[in-house]
């Protein structure tokens, strides 16, 4: 299978209202979760850049969607949901940006949905998993931050999570932008999903 060149990402545009997305014109990958669970610094290790996505001190501060191209796909960064600290109008604009561009037409070759390997999967990460099942999206479930457990920790909160989540072990992966951790095997499910045609 021929490999995809993740070091040849590059910021395209972004995107505040569902209304002014473009249309799709080749496969997306999709990277959505809660607006602390480290969405940049994954997105960052991915492309083997520091700062290519903006990785930001205070939670929430990715409003927009972004399109990267890479290597002719489109990696797609949906705004992290359910931080707090915004105003009911902003939480609304952005549930409307990310129902508004699940709703389109789209070539949603997978989603990748993070969730921090510490804790449980939070309600809205419960909530995003059922609607990628309800609308039959192809999705894997990245596990974050795992360099700040051990290795059997790891797999005992991959158990639960699974577990709560009602989904497989082979639908996780375990990742840590810190130290590296599932990178690669990330690289291959996103080629698996998009390199198939």
């Amino acid at each position: 299978m021929p490999a995809i060149n993740f070091r040849a990402a590059r910021f395209e545009a972004a995107y505040g209202t569902a209304k002014q997305l473009p249309e799709s014109t080749r496969p997306e990958v999709v990277f959505a979760g809660r607006s602390n669970v480290g969405k940049s610094s994954l997105l960052n290790k991915l492309f083997g850049r520091k700062s290519l996505a903006k990785v930001s001190s205070k939670p929430g501060k990715t409003a927009t969607i972004n399109f990267y191209d890479v290597d002719g796909l489109h990696l797609v960064d949906l705004p992290g949901y359910g931080y707090a600290r915004v105003s009911h109008a902003e939480r609304a604009r952005w549930d409307e940006l990310i129902g508004g561009y699940f709703d389109q037409e789209r070539s949603f070759n997978l989603v990748v949905a993070l969730v921090d390997i510490r804790h449980e999967a939070q309600k809205l990460d419960v909530q995003m998993v059922e609607f990628l099942k309800e609308e039959g999206l192809p999705f894997i479930i990245a596990l974050t931050k795992a360099d700040k457990l051990s290795r059997g920790k790891r797999l005992q909160q991959r158990s639960a999570i699974a577990k709560q989540l009602g989904l497989k072990a082979s639908q996780f992966v375990i990742t840590s932008s810190e130290d590296g951790t599932g990178i690669d095997e990330l690289k291959s499910r996103i080629a698996e999903a998009t390199l198939e045609e």
